[in-house]
């Protein structure tokens, strides 16, 4: 997942050395723009502005607009033209990133608070004021139509797109957030034009901060720039669930490789609903015994593991890379058989549970993983405060609610597959 804050430059310059003590967090509203802030007692100061919609903005034609936009802002704007801008921002010795998601697109910035004012002037006309020349269009399209069609160059970035395509077919969940080479390669300056008059409006705007800066200075920020933004009657929602499809698919993608690439997708249900927190747990349950039995056991891959992507409507899916796939695949579908009917006695997944805790903060501890935590409760379940139930959601998962949720949803599982097609019975791929 591309990051908007881009932590890991930071913590090169030693920034993100310092600790990050939350001393309280807050939701308020500076006219039509929501704010969450998380205030701290250090001298960082990270932004990211999600701007709401994603693919539902988009069509196949129009998919990956929005970053674009945002990427070509970096090459100039009405206050700092051209080099103005990187000279700006080299002086700030700061952060700005893109970030396209399914759901959002989020606009990221990470600073110190002695450049605070500095930085933020900057991002805010990239915002609000690009220059998007013709010059400068061309140069970003071409950068990043070369980065997209590249795609078809790397198993891994290939299969992650053919599998949402497959799972996701006719669904705003389908389209790349980044977009295709040929779709990038088709937009315009009048669409881009088009787009930030348009959809540039406070209605589609949550921003989260995490930083020491008081909350007034924080409200004047906010009201002298993007406050100056139309108000705008975006109201968020997630996308529609998909439509029923009985039994499994595959796509497969004959390419000459030393393994074979395998991904699929089983649909789960709203962000909000009640099986999650187990649907959490199952998955983590199924991704520990496919290592075990796959990796470990068998050594069949040097990769599995059984996903769960946490967005509006949520997903789970089962990755591997191998030169056996019929015999993979069997392992994988008796392991998802085991898990639907064996009873894991409550008690016993409470070492299990504290170990993919202890795994999860671990992989989520920036600045900027802990702002998505914040919007994805704010969002998915009406309450930035929702994210601090996270632990005790987890913790009350049982046996049987994990047996329930791998019985409903671990099944109709769409899949894609690159590599060697004799090597793989589709029939097997069809019998999840």
């Amino acid at each position: 997942m591309i990051r908007a804050l881009l932590l890991l430059v930071l913590a090169a310059s030693g920034l993100a050395a310092q600790a990050l003590p939350d001393t309280g967090t807050i939701r308020f509203d500076v006219g039509g723009v929501r704010v969450i802030h998380r205030q701290t007692n250090n001298n960082l100061f990270f932004a990211n502005l999600y701007l709401l919609g994603g693919t539902q903005l988009a069509t196949p034609a129009t998919a990956g607009l929005e970053p674009f936009l945002l990427d070509v802002s970096e090459r100039g704007t009405r206050r700092y033209p051209g080099d103005r801008l990187r000279r700006a921002m080299a002086r700030t010795g700061s952060q700005i990133g893109v970030g396209a998601e399914r759901d959002w697109t989020v606009f990221g910035v990470g600073t110190t608070t002695d450049r605070i004012d500095s930085t933020w002037a900057i991002f805010t006309d990239r915002l609000l004021h690009p220059t998007l020349a013709d010059e400068d269009i061309e140069f970003v399209r071409a950068i990043t139509v070369a980065a997209l069609a590249q795609r078809q160059d790397s198993p891994d970035a290939l299969l992650e797109y053919l599998a949402d395509s497959v799972a996701f077919a006719g669904h705003p969940y389908g389209l790349a957030p980044r977009g295709t080479a040929a779709s990038v390669a088709a937009i315009t300056r009048a669409q881009l034009q088009q787009f930030q008059r348009e959809q540039m409006q406070q209605s589609r705007m949550l921003l989260v901060v995490v930083g020491n800066v008081p909350r007034a200075k924080l409200q004047q920020m906010v009201a002298s720039t993007l406050g100056t933004l139309p108000r705008g009657d975006y109201r968020w929602n997630a996308p529609p669930t998909g439509q029923p499809r009985p039994g499994s698919s595959v796509h497969i993608e004959a390419r000459r490789l030393p393994t074979n690439y395998i991904l699929g997708w089983w649909e789960g249900p709203p962000a909000g609903h009640a099986d999650v927190p187990a649907l959490r747990v199952a998955s983590a349950i199924l991704s520990g015994r496919l290592f075990a039995e796959v990796r470990s056991r068998r050594n069949l891959t040097y990769a599995v593991d059984a996903r769960f992507r946490d967005e509006a409507l949520t997903a789970g899916g089962l990755y591997v890379t191998t030169t056996r796939p019929d015999t993979t695949l069997g392992i994988m579908r008796n392991e998802i058989r085991n898990l639907q009917s064996y009873l894991i006695p409550t008690e016993n997944l409470r070492p299990l549970i504290q170990q993919f805790l202890t795994e999860y903060f671990i992989d989520n501890e920036s600045s900027s993983d802990q702002a998505d935590m914040l919007v994805r409760a704010e969002l998915y379940r009406g309450d930035f405060r929702a994210a601090e139930r996270f632990v005790a959601d987890l913790r009350a998962v049982t046996g049987e609610d994990v047996q329930r949720v791998a019985r409903s949803y671990f099944r109709g599982i769409r899949f894609a597959y690159i590599g060697n097609p004799a090597q793989v019975n589709r029939f097997r791929l069809m019998g999840f």
